[in-house]
């Protein structure tokens, strides 16, 4: 796990070492282990370290192979192991026990379909000498980041946004994606950033970028696939197919040369995962499996008394904190500086302080249960489209349970049938909810995703990939990289092994969503690794943070960091604001552009 840094003169001239040098010390925490660079005839590479596989100097990057490619990597394979069996069955000679060596011998087997082979997450960029060309690629859910901006004289790439501001002119507010955040929420749903000129390459794609003339072309190389014959499984040869598949994920997931924990809030997915880890950690070592919960001190977002449940349960070595307000206060700097880009809710402080305290107890990798909302109908929001795919028979009874076994009044479940699927009714609303924003700017407002949404709501397969492409998975993931990377940790997430997402994706819906509980398959899977009280829980929370307290805390210096953006000032009629009447949520989104302006000198064009 590590961060990359490239730069690419478009003038075939070399790349001034400095500069190379400069853009790799804003990642240190990416890798502190080590650094290394590599010099092209018109490019650069730039590595930071963070030593997890092969701990000694055999995994030093920018790595070389056969005089033939060069690589700067992130990530893990987790998976390289049955892969270099295979190539050295192949004829190849691996000398080193990295994973990076992995990719390199597997592009030269395998060309550029290399990358489908490979079960893990990555952002890397490969110089192909012969061909003179750099063959870059992004895993397949966007899980490790990959930034690019390209100006007249370069190509730069990084592992962070703050690695690219240096080579902008002027930084600017991407106005589009500014307004989507603001109006609908969305933050991490297309190729762009909050940034003008500044870009991602998307999840599950190659770019391919030539040396000599210098054009590029991107392609992607991977879509979820549904297998059919799943579907046709009774209840109990689904759960077996589902169990043994995360099982195996998450023995993948603990192959590491340094201590491995997990991230428990006390809900189905983080005690899912680290009970499993805990049982196959307990058949190789005698130290206790280690967890950390961040608790919230407010008794409304409280999930403590779940974690200490899970963590007695699976003799786990827990370890609890509770940040306060102070906490809170002290590192909103740092926390928006980390995140590089407006965030929706102060929520992820609490994911940030668990980071912190993994690098306390020096616990460099951390699994966690992102993806199993998304894979298995976890949100109450899933409901219609389940319940759309039932035979008619069926659907007023799982109707009823529905409302029963879940936080949703009948009457709740009925709204959502004609909220989320009516794209005029869901933007009148949202226009409404956000009236402060000037009238230039709020009257031809559209959003083509959210307009895709409400249109694939009742459609169960569509909104489960827009939810994992697009949606809800790619900025959860977008915080976790940012807020365990700042603090040089490694985090794994078991549910979003392909082979088990497409397993998810797959099997009946029925099984995922049955008599009203939701990740139904899960429960069943788990029940006998964990008490009945977890397995079998309605509510779910997530490290949530004290909100409310928190906020509070800070009301007078947000008004006053609001009222002095020069971005809100060019987007808001404050005469249509009332601070007294905002949501906690909408306040928080205005601060937090605000401080994210200030933070990166970001001005918006007039």
């Amino acid at each position: 796990m590590c961060g990359i840094s490239v730069i690419i003169n478009k003038s075939n001239t070399s790349v001034d070492h400095l500069d190379i040098q400069k853009i790799n010390d804003l990642i240190k925490h990416r890798g502190p282990d080590d650094e290394g660079f590599f010099e092209g005839p018109n490019f650069s590479f730039g590595h930071r370290r963070l030593s997890i596989l092969g701990l000694g100097k055999e995994g030093h990057q920018p790595m070389h192979y056969n005089n033939e490619f060069t690589l700067t990597y992130n990530g893990e394979i987790y998976n390289y192991l049955e892969l270099k069996e295979e190539l050295k069955g192949l004829g190849h000679k691996l000398i080193t026990s990295t994973d990076t060596e992995v990719i390199l011998a597997s592009y030269k087997e395998w060309g550029t379909e290399c990358v489908s082979k490979f079960n893990g997450m990555w952002s890397f960029v490969l110089y192909d000498k012969k061909k003179n060309i750099l063959f870059c690629s992004r895993d397949r859910f966007g899980i490790k980041p990959f930034y690019y901006l390209e100006t007249p004289n370069n190509f730069i790439i990084g592992s962070e946004i703050k690695q690219l501001l240096p080579f902008l002119e002027k930084t600017e507010v991407n106005k589009a994606i500014l307004l989507d955040f603001l109006i609908t929420g969305y933050e991490e749903h297309t190729d762009s950033t909050f940034f003008k000129s500044i870009y991602k390459l998307p999840g599950g794609s190659n770019l391919t970028y030539n040396l000599s003339d210098h054009s590029k072309e991107m392609s992607p190389y991977y879509s979820i696939q549904i297998n059919k014959d799943l579907s046709k499984l009774n209840e109990a040869d689904s759960v077996n197919v589902y169990k043994q598949t995360l099982i195996d994920s998450v023995k993948l997931r603990l192959r590491s040369d340094v201590k491995v924990g997990a991230c428990l809030s006390g809900g189905l997915d983080s005690s899912s995962i680290s009970s499993l880890a805990s049982s196959i950690h307990k058949l190789e070592s005698s130290d206790k499996f280690n967890a950390i919960h961040a608790k919230s001190s407010e008794l409304k977002t409280d999930e403590s008394g779940f974690a200490n449940q899970v963590s007695e349960h699976c003799d786990l070595d827990m370890h609890l904190i509770e940040p306060t307000i102070e906490d809170f206060q002290k590192n909103i700097d740092e926390v928006v500086s980390t995140q590089e880009e407006p965030f929706g809710s102060p929520s992820i402080f609490m994911q940030y302080f668990v980071m912190q305290k993994a690098k306390e107890i020096n616990c460099t990798v951390m699994l966690d249960g992102q993806g199993g909302d998304e894979t298995l109908l976890g949100y109450e929001k899933y409901y219609p489209a389940y319940l759309m795919s039932l035979k008619k028979s069926k659907m007023l009874r799982e109707f009823i349970n529905s409302s029963n076994n879940s936080r949703l009044s009948k009457k709740q479940l009925f709204q959502y049938f004609f909220y989320f699927t009516r794209y005029n009714i869901r933007k009148k609303r949202l226009k409404s909810r956000n009236s402060f924003i000037k009238p230039k700017y709020l009257a031809n407002f559209e959003c083509e995703l959210l307009k895709k949404s409400c249109d694939s709501y009742l459609d169960i397969e569509k909104l489960q990939k827009i939810e994992i492409n697009n949606i809800q998975l790619p900025h959860l993931l977008k915080f976790e990289d940012k807020n365990s990377m700042k603090n040089s940790i490694e985090t794994r997430l078991p549910f979003l092994d392909y082979r088990v997402l497409e397993t998810s994706l797959s099997i009946k819906h029925q099984f995922k969503i049955n008599q009203g509980w939701t990740k139904y398959i899960l429960r069943k899977a788990i029940e006998d690794k964990l008490q009945e009280s977890v397995v079998w829980r309605k509510n779910k929370l997530g490290f949530n943070a004290p909100e409310s307290s928190w906020m509070d805390s800070i009301n007078d210096d947000m008004i006053k960091e609001i009222n002095e953006s020069e971005i809100l000032n060019e987007i808001i009629d404050f005469t249509k604001l009332s601070f007294s009447k905002l949501d906690l949520r909408t306040k928080w989104k205005l601060y937090n552009v605000a401080k994210w302006e200030k933070t990166f000198h970001v001005s918006i064009e007039n």
